[in-house]
């Protein structure tokens, strides 16, 4: 008697019909995603939806890996007298990262050496978003303005020590800010990057009269580290692009000999008049990111999408937007596992509608460019996981389903 053979599905979820953009691989044209558990099981043209438990249809849609946002603060907590480091202004990610395709943040220094293990608890251990940080070369991190001038605190031993011995996984660079005098701070906090062998970032600004630009771009900083707030235009900090709306010329050639710069959009940090000249000369940034604090989040910056939509309006084409939201930023800390959709990889995809209307975009100062094209999240998934799901299309219909009361 013959024996029936039933075949179980390969895949637990296929991604059909999507336009994939994948930089790190090259691609960018209609690919269909097949998803195993938590990983990328399978990338091809047209994959059977006979082979997937769920066939989600993204057709008229963008498939790409999960945003990286490069620049964010996340050390939410409760601490009435602090700044960032577990203070309100410091956001809960997970509320802010899934619904604009972001599946990957790193807190950008709120945290040093010696308070961490208290953002570790508090939001890494926590989150669902995958939480990586760069740790603050000042010891308590960005409590307030005035302990980050304690040189006492910058020590580059012991933040060296936290990376290399204790979170090697988790801590991805170094971080110096607000710092009022001269190049102290970061002259350790490149000390502590050269210990640990990690970039670092540096929010560079608040000096009476300002530092020079060109020596820490040509001096200070090495090949690898990043220059963040890259388009503000603020008192105490070079601008980028002169009076004449020229970029300077040791800018260009900062990046040519390798130092990266960093959107870090903020509350403050994004300025048209520094940005549109910047993006007209061929200035581009090699990283995108939010600075998602909350005084950015209800301001011009709103979210990545809103973000990445912005660059996209001043003429960056998509692929290169999606570049500088994934796979570089990934390339930059040090994670060469992020950001990409290769078999094996984490399954960790955003997928996004590309809107075509009249649109507005803010700066930092709350000026206006108009554009016609808009990234909004429509799909986010995480290690596999259908994470934010903007108008079902990953789910059942109710009529598919038996009424329970």
């Amino acid at each position: 008697m013959p024996v029936a053979v039933v075949y179980a599905q390969s895949y637990d979820m296929l991604l059909e019909g999507g336009h994939l953009i994948d930089p790190k691989n090259g691609i960018n044209e209609p690919m269909d995603v097949a998803i195993a558990g938590d990983s990328i099981a399978e990338v091809a043209p047209q994959i059977s939806p006979d082979s997937a438990d769920r066939v989600v249809d993204v057709s008229g849609l963008y498939v790409t890996p999960g945003i990286i946002d490069m620049h964010t603060h996340v050390f939410h907590g409760t601490d009435p007298d602090a700044y960032i480091a577990d203070a309100h202004v410091s956001v809960a990610p997970d509320g802010f990262t899934f619904r604009s395709g972001v599946t990957t943040v790193v807190d950008a220094g709120s945290a040093g050496w010696k308070n961490f293990r208290t953002l570790k608890a508090q939001t890494i251990d926590r989150a669902e978003t995958r939480v990586l940080a760069f740790l603050n070369i000042v010891g308590v991190g960005m409590v307030g303005r005035y302990e980050e001038q304690n040189v006492e605190d910058m020590n580059p031993e012991m933040t060296a020590l936290m990376i290399n011995e204790l979170f090697p996984d988790l801590l991805v660079g170094i971080k110096s800010a607000h710092y009022w005098g001269d190049f102290t701070q970061v002259e350790r906090a490149v000390e502590a990057g050269n210990r640990a062998g990690v970039p670092v970032m540096v929010d560079f600004g608040e000096h009476d009269p300002p530092l020079s630009l060109e020596t820490l771009l040509m001096d200070k900083l090495r090949p690898g580290d990043i220059f963040t707030h890259t388009y503000s235009y603020t008192r105490g900090r070079e601008a980028v692009v002169d009076e004449e709306f020229n970029v300077k010329p040791y800018v260009l050639k900062a990046q040519e000999r390798g130092v990266l710069f960093d959107v870090g959009h903020g509350g403050g940090s994004l300025i048209w008049h520094q940005v549109i000249p910047s993006m007209q000369q061929q200035f581009w940034p090699d990283v995108i990111s939010s600075d998602l604090h909350t005084s950015s989040m209800n301001g011009g910056m709103k979210n990545m999408a809103n973000l990445m939509s912005k660059f996209l309006n001043m003429e960056m084409p998509l692929q290169e937007v999606i570049l500088r939201s994934t796979w570089s930023p990934a390339q930059v800390i040090g994670r060469e596992d992020l950001g990409h959709l290769s078999t094996g990889a984490d399954a960790d995809v955003a997928v996004f509608r590309l809107k075509e209307g009249d649109f507005g975009f803010l700066d930092a100062r709350g000026r206006t460019m108009q554009g016609n094209r808009k990234l909004e999240a429509e799909l986010t998934l995480r290690e596999g996981r259908v994470v934010w799901d903007l108008n079902g299309r990953a789910s059942p219909s109710w009529e598919e389903e038996p009424r329970r009361y």
